[in-house]
């Protein structure tokens, strides 16, 4: 308990500078080309410090106007993800339905998008191409929900809908969140609340290691379709899962 309430403040205080921080970015003057506010980046990936989650890296991201396709085992995914990247998200609507979360969601450009209302589809495409403007970068989990990080469930072609046809000058790159054997210990599937799972993570005393794998971006005929970027996406990570002699990281992040 102690040590989930010292990380808890840790959080909170990290919060707060953030926040003030990222406002006092705004007044800032408008570059040519703009810059993002480092502030979120900074907090998700100090978030993930806190938390006892260290970062590897293998690869790198593609530059330019990225859709990154990932793997998704926790929440711990998005601070990772954002440390490594300062990636935007896409993500269900139903998370907007808490106020401090939709706030948090918004200064890191998320993407909220309500998969059911086909009234919207037309302003949710607008947004997310919109989101790849200039070198903005943008994820998604394709397989719609989180898995128990040994195997991945089905790639969703559906949740790349608003890319289809994918923009001009966009480089989708499929990336695979390693927890390596203790994947399934922090995993959030079945019934498990967030809260928990939130906090059974902040509760470990050992650090968690994640190898972040950006692997070859997408080419050719692999970027046909949606159909067809869903699968070479889940192709590239299921080769790399089961070769598990890759080299050691030849990057360390955090």
């Amino acid at each position: 308990m102690l040590r989930i309430a010292a990380r808890l403040l840790a959080m909170a205080a990290l919060l707060i500078v953030s926040v003030v921080l990222f406002y006092l970015w705004r007044l800032v003057p408008a570059s040519n080309p703009p810059r993002l506010n480092p502030w979120p980046r900074r907090f998700l990936g100090g978030i993930a410090r806190i938390a006892g989650v260290r970062i590897r890296v293998t690869g790198q991201p593609a530059s330019g106007r990225l859709l990154l396709l990932a793997n998704h085992v926790s929440w711990i995914d998005i601070p990772a993800l954002s440390a490594t990247t300062g990636t935007a998200f896409v993500a269900h609507d139903g998370l907007s339905g808490v106020p401090l979360l939709k706030w948090l969601c918004k200064m890191n450009r998320t993407i909220f998008v309500a998969r059911h209302d086909r009234g919207s589809v037309g302003a949710q495409v607008e947004m997310l191409r919109q989101a790849l403007v200039g070198t903005a970068s943008v994820t998604i989990f394709p397989e719609g929900t989180t898995s128990d990080g040994v195997a991945l469930l089905p790639f969703k072609s559906s949740l790349l809908a608003a890319l289809d046809p994918l923009p001009g000058g966009v480089t989708v790159q499929p990336v695979w969140l390693d927890y390596g054997p203790l994947a399934p210990t922090i995993a959030w599937v079945g019934e498990e609340p967030g809260v928990a799972n939130f906090k059974r993570i902040i509760a470990r005393g050992e650090p968690l290691l994640l190898t972040v794998h950006f692997l070859e971006p997408l080419s050719g005929n692999m970027l046909a379709d949606r159909k067809s970027i869903t699968a070479s996406a889940l192709a590239a990570i299921t080769q790399v899962m089961a070769a598990t002699t890759l080299p050691e990281p030849l990057q360390i992040t955090h």
